[in-house]
């Protein structure tokens, strides 16, 4: 049944009996782009017809209009959650857009005819899966990566190895590298006019031919499918003729795949079969897109590895020169490699291209393929050694170009409010593929003079942090380091793709950034039940200057409050509204509301620590950050809190023998590394929680919770040192195996340079040359004492 669907007539036949003409290519072929060019000066035509969603034939005056540079991608998206969407990138050297192009000089129609994408998105979903998964996809020619993804039917997995497995097989029958040195030798390199589009056509023939068993077999989803989309096609080719296009002009462009079945004499859709299929309503847009998406790096099936080397093939076959490209490509690889620092004589340049030309020789080709390129380069320019070059490599094949599209093209409510925010806000420059570093300063600039100056690195914060709450991956703030300024931020910025279809389903929720964060953190509000979360989003609402939401969620956090018992979620709480009043008036927002209820959580925080710290080793950890919490705290608002019940709970923690070992420790590290205890109580202290009739878990167990605070406060108390150095003397063999378990893990937590400072101490401790000793402790193990630890591992060393 699947040879009589699909057994076509040949090229010349088909245009012979039929009049339009089919020029079959690959997507992001500079070939194909060239060629599709030279065919349509020759034949003139009154109509294009591009394979691409029928109902985004709007936008191809668009992609073409003053301003637009490519790559950039149509989206199609659905309109409902969870957003499902679509892709159709093109770029410069992409026969579609090239096609487009012409079109709009020469006056010609140009339209889409591939499925509407809500019929479109709807199929390729059930094929995939038999239902929708909420996941992007994209329109490709062959799968990027064989990976088993969430949904995937077994069936389509095997369709996707038997596609892969026939892929390799001619690579390994061309005696080529892989499949795209195969693909650019025979297609990109053929020059000759008329060989590329009669040589596309024969291939289509012939895959259909090999695979068409192994579809119905294996995938009968994915063939039924393209079943539809040509008939479909089909379908749209006989519209455009009744339309009253003279067939002998109308050029159909399509894939490689599709061309063979560009025929009248297999099915052509009909109304009542186009009625029928699944559809899932869709709305449309454009985006900038980025070479590095392009590439197969990213997963995208109908991507070439290395988009920017292909971009300068487009321009050597628009200069009628491919023979350059060699030159080009290591004259790019050199002067990358040069700008950071390695330099590469003329010389090596000049080996590289004959190098390059001689491989080509090697497999009976006309000029070296991107694949001959890379293996000259590693031998001439990184003298056989591929790291040396890589990053030159990288930016010379997959590059960081990334498209732009000016303002009044289509694109949803929130994209344009996104654009001019940015432009607005001077962080256009920031908007391509590299990451940059932005440092802000909240203050006012009082040396300005208009007022959207003034506050310029405000408004910039206030976006940035609404952009993060929205999930739009184009910024990221740094982590703050302690004793930072409140008003100073540090940003890592980098536009992708991926940002842009993020904005895109945010459009959903609202149609600018303001109101889609509004939307989103009312969202969280309404489902807020603690008042850790509570404090969050007052503290985010302060970041995204959305009042209103602020006020709500305090009135919330008061509400919650009442019955708050959790010492960690108390601590969490004060932490968030503590960076909110440390703020003061930086934000331009009013926080003395907050202080009574800072106060009143802190207190309780403080009340709460004995009997919170009456826990397990697991627990622990949790405890410990949220005392740090409360402690900075206390330090940068002991005028608003009650710092002095808070030292008497520190104490009181740190000496009892009932709570938790490491909480005990960390609470005593805490006084000393505020000098709250003089030397005799350490001494007293060290004495009493390291000694021979303490158990090994609790004496070691204290230690490592000493250590986790400001190490210099340890490293400059000898008497600790003496101690420990007693302590771990007196204890049995099994005693001392146990307390390992604590100590190693305490002493994993420092750095080198402090371990230095421990050996060398010991050294002066036990009369010996302390240089001597340091250098001695920090050898590496040697195989018998590796053996004898290796016994310990019948003990549960936890997270060691």
């Amino acid at each position: 049944m699947a040879k009589s669907v699909l057994r076509v007539l040949g090229d010349e036949q088909l245009n012979h009996n039929q009049g339009f003409h089919v020029f079959g290519i690959r997507h992001l072929s500079p070939a194909g782009a060239f060629h599709l060019l030279t065919f349509l000066d020759e034949v003139k035509p009154t109509a294009v017809l591009i394979e691409g969603p029928s109902d985004a034939s709007a936008f191809i005056s668009e992609v073409t209009s003053r301003g637009v540079v490519p790559p950039i991608a149509i989206l199609a998206y659905t309109d409902q959650l969870p957003v499902r969407t679509l892709l159709y990138p093109y770029a410069e050297y992409s026969p579609e857009y090239q096609a487009f192009k012409w079109a709009n000089r020469n006056g010609a129609w140009a339209t889409f005819i591939d499925l509407p994408t809500e019929q479109a998105l709807a199929l390729h979903e059930t094929k995939r899966t038999g239902g929708f998964s909420g996941k992007v996809v994209t329109e490709g020619e062959e799968p990027a990566q064989e990976i088993r993804q969430p949904g995937d039917s077994d069936d389509y997995q095997t369709y996707l190895h038997q596609q892969r497995k026939l892929y390799e097989q001619l690579t390994e029958l061309s005696g080529e590298p892989d499949y795209e040195a195969y693909w650019e030798r025979h297609f990109e390199h053929r020059l000759e006019e008329g060989a590329y589009r009669s040589g596309i056509h024969r291939f289509s023939e012939q895959m259909r031919e090999l695979t068409e068993d192994q579809e119905w077999q294996y995938a009968p989803h994915d063939a039924a499918y393209n079943e539809i989309r040509e008939s479909y096609m089909r379908r749209s080719i006989q519209k455009a003729i009744l339309a009253g296009h003279d067939p002998e002009r109308i050029v159909v462009v399509t894939g490689a795949h599709h061309s063979s079945a560009m025929d009248f004499r297999l099915p052509i859709m009909s109304d009542k079969e186009f009625k029928a299929l699944p559809r899932v309503r869709t709305k449309l847009t454009l985006m900038p897109y980025s070479y590095y998406k392009l590439s197969t790096h990213s997963g995208y099936g109908a991507g070439n590895q290395a988009p920017a080397y292909f971009e300068l093939f487009w321009q050597c076959l628009q200069a009628r020169d491919l023979s350059r490209l060699p030159a080009l490509y290591f004259s790019q690889v050199a002067a990358h490699l040069r700008a950071h620092g390695t330099f590469r004589s003329t010389a090596s340049l000049i080996e590289a291209v004959r190098l390059a030309e001689a491989l080509a020789t090697l497999h009976d080709g006309s000029h070296p393929t991107w694949r001959d390129l890379q293996d000259a380069a590693i031998v001439c320019l990184g003298y056989g050694e591929m790291s040396t070059i890589s990053e030159a490599l990288a930016r010379t094949n997959v590059g960081t170009a990334i498209g732009r599209l000016p303002e009044g093209v289509s694109q949803t409510p929130v994209q344009d409010d996104l654009n001019r925010e940015l432009k607005r806000l001077k962080l256009e420059k920031y908007r391509t593929p590299v990451a940059a570093t932005l440092e802000l300063d909240l203050r006012e600039n009082r040396r300005v003079k208009s007022e959207e100056a003034t506050y310029l690195d405000l408004n910039r914060s206030v976006l940035l942090h609404r952009l993060e709450l929205l999930g739009i991956d184009f910024a990221k703030k740094q982590r703050v380091q302690q004793n930072s300024a409140t008003w100073a931020e540090n940003w890592t910025l980098r536009w992708t793709p991926e940002a842009e279809i993020q904005a895109v389903e945010s459009t959903l929720k609202g149609e600018t950034i303001e109101l889609v964060a509004a939307f989103l953190l009312k969202e969280r509000l309404d489902a807020c039940t603690d008042i850790a979360e509570a404090s969050r989003i007052i503290r985010i609402a302060c970041e995204c200057a959305l009042m209103p939401l602020m006020e709500q969620a305090k009135e919330a956090l008061q509400g919650l409050a009442v019955e708050a018992g959790s010492f960690e979620q108390i601590a969490s709480s004060a932490y968030e509204l503590s960076v909110l009043i440390g703020y003061g008036s930086i934000r331009r927002i009013e926080t003395a509301a907050l202080v009574p209820l800072l106060r009143q959580l802190f207190l309780r925080g403080a009340l709460l620590l004995p009997t919170a710290s009456a826990c397990n080793d697991d627990a622990a950890h949790g405890i410990a950050g949220a005392i740090q919490q409360l402690h900075g705290i206390a330090q940068d608002h002991f005028e608003e809190v009650d710092d002095v019940l808070w030292q008497s709970k520190l104490q009181e923690l740190a000496s009892r023998d009932d709570r938790n070992a490491k909480l005990s420790g960390f609470a005593f590290a805490i006084l000393l590394e505020q000098s709250k205890l003089q030397e005799e109580q350490v001494a007293q202290e060290v004495s009493r929680r390291l000694s021979p009739g303490i158990p090994v878990d609790l004496g070691a167990g204290w230690f490592e919770g000493l250590s986790m605070r400001n190490r210099y406060a340890l490293l400059s108390r000898a008497v600790l040192w003496k101690q420990l150095d007693m302590y771990i003397r007196l204890l049995d063999p099994q005693a001392f195996k146990r307390s390992l378990v604590f100590l190693r893990r305490a002493f994993g937590a420092f750095e080198s340079r402090e371990k230095a400072a421990v050996a060398e101490m010991m050294g002066d401790l036990w009369g010996l040359d302390a240089n001597a000793v340091g250098a001695t402790l920090q050898k590496p193990l040697s195989e018998e004492e590796k053996e004898m630890l290796y016994e310990l591992n019948d003990y549960d060393f936890g997270d060691l």
